[in-house]
């Protein structure tokens, strides 16, 4: 499979009237990098997170049935859902696992969808909703498999292409692999793109090791944004080609970026959100001189009793 770049041309098109371009916030220097840091502010837009672009594209690409949709998600695809559904006026309902934080479950019922607990983990509830689907004749919308809801996301780095000097490489957080398919495929050939992954939530790791999807464990701080078991086919097929590698990165480093974030720039970050920049500021991903990066900072959907727990011990 081939995303182009006039897929994603054509998709910004359809959902520009529905989602807000973040903004950008370039650097000449930061994160202890002597080179410029660009970070993309994705955590902005509508619901919290950059699903909401994937969710637009998918639902305006598509026809929707009487039943609506229905999809399932570790919080923030769920939100991104319910956010859409709502402004188009359609029926949702989103499946979460018991994992989801109350943060994100409200998030979702904010916006008029119908939140069923289905399972203990993401893989749960996705099985939850696939059963719904087969009997309800609802449209599913797939958090990262799915080719709309990936070249949807890729919209993300039109945008930021256009803000941001030329980058030498992007960091980008990865959980089912959605976000970056579609960033990769924006930037094939012209910018490397390196995933990023907990440790202990490493599907495209392990895909991209052993040349195809294959089941992880999941046990990390940011498992409710970062945590699917297995990329799929169509993740694996378009990382292979564009992604330059996946590094990994330790829950203690998601934590520190998340405290740097608050102490320097006053964003309230999830795990998952600030795991790209755990990547630059512990050392994962080491740049070398000069370079000039590019963070996705890609969710905000936290509980913000844990973060000032985190931020004030």
């Amino acid at each position: 499979m081939t995303i182009t770049r006039a897929e994603i041309e054509a998709a910004h098109a359809r959902i520009a009237p529905h989602v807000r371009r973040t903004p950008v916030l370039n650097q000449d220097s930061a994160f202890g990098h002597d080179g410029p840091v660009s970070l993309k502010l994705e955590f902005l837009q509508h619901a919290g997170s950059f699903k909401t672009r994937g969710a637009f594209n998918a639902l305006l690409s598509q026809e929707v049935p009487s039943a609506g949709v229905a999809a399932a998600s570790g919080g923030n695809h769920g939100a991104a859902v319910a956010y859409a559904a709502s402004q188009l006026g359609v029926k949702a309902r989103i499946f979460v696992p018991e994992i989801s934080s109350p943060a994100k479950i409200a998030v979702i019922r904010s916006h008029g969808a119908e939140v069923v607990i289905g399972g203990a983990r993401y893989a749960d509830a996705q099985e939850a909703c696939d059963q719904y689907v087969a009997e309800s004749g609802a449209l599913r919308i797939h958090p990262f498999a799915a080719e709309s809801t990936m070249i949807g996301q890729g919209t993300a780095a039109l945008e930021w292409e256009q803000d941001a000097p030329a980058l030498d490489t992007v960091l980008v957080a990865v959980g089912g692999g959605g976000l970056i398919s579609g960033v990769a495929s924006w930037w094939t050939g012209r910018v490397k793109v390196v995933g990023v992954e907990p440790e202990g939530s490493r599907a495209l790791h392990a895909a991209l090791q052993a040349g195809g999807p294959v089941d992880v464990e999941i046990d990390s701080v940011a498992a409710d944004s970062l945590g699917a078991k297995n990329t799929g086919d169509l993740v694996y097929e378009v990382c292979r080609k564009s992604v330059d590698h996946v590094a990994l990165v330790a829950d203690a480093a998601i934590r520190d970026a998340q405290r740097l974030l608050w102490r320097d720039y006053r964003i309230a970050s999830e795990p998952g959100g600030a795991a790209a920049l755990a990547a630059l500021v512990s050392g994962a991903y080491m740049p070398r001189s000069g370079e000039r990066i590019g963070v996705l900072l890609c969710g905000a959907n936290v509980e913000l009793q844990k973060l000032a727990e985190l931020v004030h011990p």
